[in-house]
C-alpha cells in the first residue's frame, strides 16, 4: 500500500527530499501561488506551522503555475517572496503541476486518495489543501477557499 513516505520531491533549492523524512508528522500539503487572491493564506499557513510544529505539524508548500499563471517565479524568487511577504518558515518545494499529464506523482496520489466534491480528482485552484496523518495516510482534502484556521481543529485531533 502506498503512503506519502513513498514519494520524493524537489525543494526550492532543487535538492531531492524524500517525504519519509516527515515520517510520524501530521502534514498539511498545499499547492500555492504568489499572485493569487488566496495568497494571503500564506499568513494563516505560517501561523498554523508556528503554533503546532512542536506538536508534530509540518506545512509543505508546493508552488504551481497552472491556475491563471499566478506563480511565474522559480525557486529562490518564490522562497524570497514567501519569506519577505509572509515570514514563511515551513518547507517550500520546486514548482510543480498538480493536474494533467505532467501532474507530479505526489499530487496524482493525493487526488486519488481524497477526491474533490462529487468525486472529481482535478484540483480546482491554488491553495487546495490535503491533511495527512502520522501514518502517511490522507485524511481529508479542503477547497482553496477553506482558510487555514478552519482546519485547526481537524489538525489538532491528529496531533
Amino acid at each position: 500500500m502506498t503512503t506519502i513516505y513513498d514519494f520524493t520531491v524537489r525543494d526550492v533549492a532543487d535538492s531531492e527530499i524524500p517525504l519519509r523524512n516527515y515520517r510520524g508528522k501530521v502534514l498539511l500539503i498545499v499547492n500555492t501561488a504568489s499572485r493569487c487572491g488566496f495568497t494571503p493564506q500564506y499568513a494563516g499557513l505560517q501561523a498554523l506551522h508556528r503554533e503546532m510544529s512542536k506538536r508534530g505539524l509540518v506545512v509543505l508548500g508546493f508552488p504551481c503555475n497552472q491556475f491563471g499563471a499566478q506563480e511565474p517565479g522559480e525557486g529562490s524568487e518564490i522562497a524570497d517572496f514567501c519569506q519577505l511577504a509572509y515570514d514563511v518558515s515551513f518547507p517550500l518545494f520546486a514548482k510543480i503541476s498538480v493536474n494533467g499529464p505532467k501532474a507530479h506523482p505526489l499530487f496524482q496520489w493525493l487526488k486519488s486518495q481524497a477526491p474533490g466534491l462529487f468525486g472529481t480528482k482535478a484540483i480546482k485552484w491554488n491553495f487546495t489543501k490535503f491533511i495527512v496523518d502520522r501514518e502517511g495516510e490522507v485524511v481529508s482534502r479542503h477547497a482553496p477557499n477553506s482558510e487555514p484556521q478552519q482546519l485547526r481543529q481537524r489538525i489538532m485531533s491528529l496531533l
